[in-house]
């Protein structure tokens, strides 16, 4: 079913480039959450959006690259890295928003999107260089904050820290057992175990 939101977006300027993008973007999602991943085509987006096949074409390659896109602007907007006052606080606050935010479409488009990446090099590249790295830069600077501070113990690698956090926050992510929710008492603990 269309969304009012992108009927309004398509019909609030027709042509500028904003409003279209936003209008694919949302479709994708939207779409991503309805029929999964595997589901999703660009003919399906061009219609759910109203944006014809050929504008969609200019500005991406494929579904991966619409649904990167249609991720990290959610992701960025929904969990963006918290910088507290202390290291510890910054992770946990951090990992809390991802974890809500995974428990909703974002999830659902996350565990496939990593799953084709692992089979389409322009897309793994994408995930690594839009996603991974940039974030993984932002944290890499709390931990050294943390380490300067005392909070860490000196001669961490920041990478290992960063691996131990969101390596355990991920595996609960994508490989599914019982009683592996990612839940605020989840992340304390993981939290704890590292600081």
């Amino acid at each position: 079913m269309k969304s009012k939101n992108i009927k309004e977006l398509k019909n609030k300027n027709i042509g500028d480039p904003d409003t279209t993008t936003a209008a694919i973007l949302r479709a994708a999602l939207e779409l991503g959450e309805e029929l999964g991943f595997e589901g999703l085509t660009v003919e399906g987006i061009a219609a759910r959006s109203g944006i014809a096949k050929t504008t969609i074409y200019r500005r991406w390659a494929n579904v991966g690259a619409i649904v990167m896109d249609a991720f990290l602007g959610d992701v960025t907007r929904l969990a963006p890295i918290q910088v507290r006052s202390t290291a510890r606080e910054s992770f946990t606050a951090s990992m809390r928003l991802l974890a809500r935010a995974y428990r909703g479409r974002l999830g659902k488009i996350l565990r496939p999107l990593l799953g084709r990446a692992q089979a389409d090099e322009n897309l793994w590249e994408a995930v690594r260089t839009r996603w991974v790295e940039p974030r993984r830069q932002v944290a890499r600077g709390i931990v050294c904050r943390g380490i300067q501070s005392g909070e860490l113990r000196p001669g961490l690698d920041p990478d290992v820290v960063l691996d131990a956090l969101y390596g355990s926050f991920y595996h609960r992510l994508l490989v599914p057992y019982k009683n592996g929710a990612i839940s605020d008492r989840f992340i304390d603990a993981l939290v704890d175990t590292v600081f």
